[in-house]
């Protein structure tokens, strides 16, 4: 991974945070470690996923995870929802499923005093903080447009009325990459719409040991809720305060622009293994995931280092790989680990490449 100069502006404490948000910021770095040490009682191992879904929650970002069954998904979900005491809602997809059945109907209702009648809206499951959309692939697009709607509109509209949706508002959708029978995919754009795409991994052989273990007695752990929906809210609008410099910005946009075949500076391997590359989205979450990772580590300024962290999560679903590198075997991240060592992070060395003065002349 490219080292990194630390530059003033990339370096400073910023006095533009006041004492105020100081003392949120130690709350947020010390919430971190309390929801890690209630997720331990239940969860074994999976740090890696569960500070990646962490920065999406407070970055105001929904999520893609993929993983076989058996991985203890579902169960991290709503122990997470349980350490944030938000309210949790698990839907089933299934090819069958309507649109009303996430977002909710109308229905008549008698007045008994009056003997009118009239509509009344019934909430459906989307109606909560955090959401588990369990196997989004199994559903028709139909339903799935309905709920990528909600994740982008955060509300929903039935009939002429427009309801609004629980803030925070948090979406964990799911998929088995390994069967595909009886599965509508989803297509790259509506994917586009999710901050991460998150891998879960099989545990090593001692965390499966553990687990094994923990699963097998009449033992049950209780989880404390550490922050409120409030307070979530409060840090979600904090972290849009940290500040970014320049060079990161640059930076940032230089590496996501590197996906692009064709594009001015961009080296000619990535138009023989690379179909599509990622849109500015991609740009906008790696920055607002950068500025929660450092909150999270109780910095008041964003790295390079928390915009390569990122790389993989936010971009692996939205670099489209071509057919000679699938034939190949390449994989996506094998790929954005070559842009990454591919786009220096020294500010002077971004300004004085050749290939990214042509970049940032375009």
């Amino acid at each position: 991974m490219n080292e990194e100069k630390q530059t003033p502006e990339s370096s400073t404490t910023v006095g533009e945070i006041d004492q105020k948000n100081s003392q949120i910021i130690e709350k947020l770095h010390n919430a971190r470690r309390k929801i890690k040490r209630e997720l331990d009682r239940v969860i074994v191992g999976q740090s890696e996923v569960i500070e990646e879904l962490l920065i999406s929650l407070f970055s105001r970002g929904h999520c893609l995870l993929e993983g076989v069954p058996g991985l203890a998904k579902t169960l991290m979900i709503s122990t997470l929802s349980r350490t944030l005491d938000l309210s949790f809602s698990r839907i089933q997809f299934t090819p069958d499923l309507m649109p009303a059945d996430i977002t909710g109907t109308e229905i008549i209702e008698e007045n008994r005093s009056t003997g009118s009648r009239e509509f009344r809206f019934l909430e459906g499951p989307l109606f909560a903080n955090c959401i588990l959309a369990d196997e989004i692939n199994r559903t028709p697009p139909k339903t799935q447009a309905a709920m990528l709607e909600a994740m982008q509109e955060r509300q929903v509209t039935v009939g002429r009325v427009r309801h609004a949706l629980a803030d925070p508002f948090f979406v964990l959708a799911t998929q088995n990459p390994i069967e595909q029978e009886g599965t509508y995919p989803l297509p790259e754009a509506q994917q586009d719409r999710f901050m991460f795409k998150i891998y879960i991994r099989y545990p090593n052989f001692q965390e499966e040991v553990e687990v094994a273990q923990r699963t097998t007695t009449d033992i049950s752990e209780e989880v404390q809720p550490v922050l409120s929906a409030h307070e979530i809210i409060e840090l979600q609008h904090l972290v849009r305060t940290v500040p970014v410099s320049d060079h990161v910005f640059r930076y940032t946009v230089a590496l996501v622009r590197m996906t692009r075949a064709g594009e001015a500076g961009v080296p000619d391997w990535v138009a023989q293994q690379v179909a599509w590359g990622a849109g500015p989205r991609a740009v906008q979450f790696l920055i607002l995931g950068g500025k929660a990772r450092a909150l999270l580590d109780g910095r008041t300024h964003v790295s390079c280092r928390d915009i390569e962290a990122l790389a993989k999560p936010v971009l692996r679903h939205r670099v489209v790989l071509s057919f000679t590198a699938q034939s190949e075997g390449v994989t996506t991240d094998e790929v954005i680990e070559k842009f990454v060592k591919a786009t220096p992070s020294k500010e002077d060395e971004l300004t004085k490449d050749p290939r990214f003065q042509k970049m940032f002349a375009s």
